[in-house]
């Protein structure tokens, strides 16, 4: 069956039908290698926009702003008051003031001018991203997590004279980089907070300008220019990706790249799906994006606060119930279940979601589905990465299954080429997954070499991730390619997938597998969840505190058993499971070094952070 035949059929059936209608349908095959496309659209033309008026990012806030009529735009608050509102045409103003203002100070309208944004989220981060699509300038923006060093490389690298900031003490950092000489190329650093004459000094010193924002505001509202548009082949951001080893990678997303992704999901989400924590209980969200190690917590914060047996098994029944109505194709938040047992979690995210997105990892099929009973909310799991602009991947609308990471968007194809090493094979359906579209990206800024590994000569993005086509035509994520090593007997391990499955035991907040080519087993480091840790040693027969647990050999055999226990269910070899484990009781972080600002273990960090403790763990273990 055709593409478009498909989807005049797909249009034709009720909501009901759907889950059935993916179940029997898999997406057209193309000739190209064995790629997949979309059954929603026309897989012989991959979607790069859904409005034809709408296909940069400066038009898509055109196009909110017509269709609006000047309504909220952005909206912040200080804690404990209400939220107040810019509208449309107050952002659209002051972008356009900001963006004069930039180019009155010898800023360029060209997607070759570069401004660096080093704030946290807030309006005025918008305003400048707006301001930098007004006039064909491109969005550069730094991250205090990413460390000192790499601010300077990612300014360096993108010759960035320009930079806006939020706060005082992120101006220090960057006149200090200037004062010693490691960032020769920065001329202006504008504050969004307000700032002394010290700081002006410090400045005028090292030869920078400090400006106040509403300065260049001003400035640009005296000296208008008009907007100069950009093209969709244009450079819209450059993401600095974190990366687990070595300097970040600036991945170059045009605006086409933008609209061409966003515009897959509209597509997808184009089914019934009914319009779609202080802040969730004051705003009221109807969705909330949100990462597996979230709903992971939520899950076990839930079943911890279930202190006997029968509240558990009420709550597991109730769940059952309405995990039925779920498979049936009814999501709803006000059964008699709801009243009963799961209004007080739906409030907790402020009683209005309607869809939760999550992606970023491998999402636990348990934890989805529960989440979806007990929030009586549509719940879409996806799977893509900076390089493809984000998502590659989505749920469809009415296939509410879990273990997959659903269908390639109507803006993509997807393939599959054999990874030998790790007996991976194309022909049985499995492999590197690899995207092609106009959602990936043109390459990594003054990178080939990264550019190259990534790209091939046929546009072929090269994710590194290991997936699999499932018989009704969505993908499971099973493996990761990148960092995988061999033990002593030669056999691969790929400690991401056996990560995944460890941290599903319900006293294990995170956990790194550890191994190499000297050693013929492996070993773990493990934190342990201060939340419910001390409720499921007690249902063990431990009664110690969580402090007093770290010294506990019988606790750690019993949570290492726990672990191997779910690693078989999982279906891991024997060689695939930890022998021995050190308890952690700090969480790896971003701040300790040991993840990256997108929540990835920093790999070869951890190894040389806790050496020592591996190096133990080797020396006492026997097998």
């Amino acid at each position: 069956m055709q593409a478009k035949e498909i989807l005049r059929n797909l249009q034709l059936l009720e909501l009901d039908e759907i889950s059935q209608f993916f179940h029997t349908i898999p997406p057209p095959t193309l000739g190209c290698g064995g790629a997949r496309g979309s059954v929603l659209g026309d897989s012989l033309q991959l979607m790069t926009h859904y409005h034809d008026d709408a296909r940069t990012m400066y038009e898509v806030y055109q196009r909110g702003l017509h269709i609006t009529g000047d309504g909220p735009c952005l909206g912040f608050r200080k804690p404990k008051h209400p939220y107040q509102w810019l509208s449309y045409k107050e952002v659209a103003n002051r972008a356009e003031n900001l963006g004069s203002g930039l180019l009155q100070k010898n800023c360029r309208s060209s997607p070759d001018q570069f401004i660096g944004v080093f704030a946290q989220n807030r309006p005025e981060w918008i305003i400048a991203e707006l301001a930098c699509y007004t006039y064909s300038m491109v969005i550069v923006p730094l991250y205090d997590t990413l460390g000192p060093e790499a601010i300077r490389y990612i300014i360096n690298t993108a010759e960035i004279s320009t930079v806006i900031c939020d706060k005082v003490e992120k101006a220090k950092v960057l006149l200090k980089n200037v004062e010693m000489k490691e960032t020769p190329d920065l001329e202006i650093v504008i504050l969004m907070d307000p700032f002394d004459m010290d700081l002006v000094q410090m400045g005028n010193d090292c030869g920078v300008q400090i400006l106040a924002l509403r300065e260049v505001e001003n400035l640009g509202q005296m000296n208008r220019r008009t907007p100069v548009p950009p093209r969709p082949e244009d450079l819209s951001i450059v993401c600095f990706t974190s990366g687990t080893t070595g300097n970040p990678k600036g991945a170059m997303l045009t605006h086409g790249n933008v609209v061409a992704d966003f515009s897959g999901f509209l597509k997808v989400t184009e089914g019934d799906i009914r319009l779609l924590s202080d802040d969730m209980k004051a705003l009221h969200p109807t969705i909330f994006p949100v990462v597996p190690r979230l709903l992971n917590r939520m899950y076990d914060k839930i079943f911890s606060q279930a202190g006997t047996p029968v509240k558990r098994w009420l709550l597991e029944f109730a769940a059952r119930r309405k995990a039925t109505e779920v498979r049936n194709g009814i999501i709803r938040n006000n059964s008699l279940w709801d009243k009963l047992f799961f209004k007080k979690i739906q409030d907790s995210l402020g009683g209005k979601v309607r869809m939760i997105v999550t992606g970023a990892a491998p999402a636990s099929p348990a934890v989805l589905g529960f989440l979806r009973a007990a929030l009586g909310c549509q719940v879409y799991e996806g799977y893509g990465q900076t390089e493809c602009t984000a998502g590659c991947t989505f749920t469809t609308p009415g296939d509410w299954t879990s273990g997959h990471v659903g269908a390639p968007l109507p803006c993509n194809y997807l393939k599959l080429i054999n990874v030998d090493e790790m007996k991976y094979f194309s022909a049985k359906g499995e492999g590197e997954i690899c995207v092609k579209g106009p959602n990936v990206f043109k390459g990594y800024l003054k990178d080939t070499e990264k550019t190259d590994e990534a790209l091939d000569k046929d546009s072929w993005l090269h994710t590194g991730d290991i997936g699999k086509w499932l018989p009704n035509g969505t993908l499971k994520i099973i493996d990761r390619k990148k960092h995988i090593f061999k033990l002593a007997q030669g056999e691969y391990i790929a400690p991401e997938k056996i990560e995944n499955i460890y941290v599903r035991s319900e006293p294990v907040a995170q956990v790194y597998v550890h191994g190499d080519s000297l050693q013929s087993f492996l070993v773990g480091i493990v934190v342990p969840d201060p939340e419910v840790t001390e409720a499921w040693a007690r249902k063990k027969g431990f009664e110690h505190s969580y402090a007093e647990l770290a010294k506990s050999e019988a606790f750690k055999k019993a949570l290492i058993e726990d672990m191997v226990k779910l690693g078989k269910q999982a279906g891991l070899y024997s060689f695939e499971q930890v022998k021995a484990i050190h308890l952690h009781y700090e969480m790896f972080s971003v701040q300790n070094g040991l993840l990256t600002p997108t929540l990835k273990a920093k790999r070869s960090e951890m190894r040389n952070y806790f050496r020592k403790q591996i190096e133990d763990l080797y020396s006492n273990t026997s097998i």
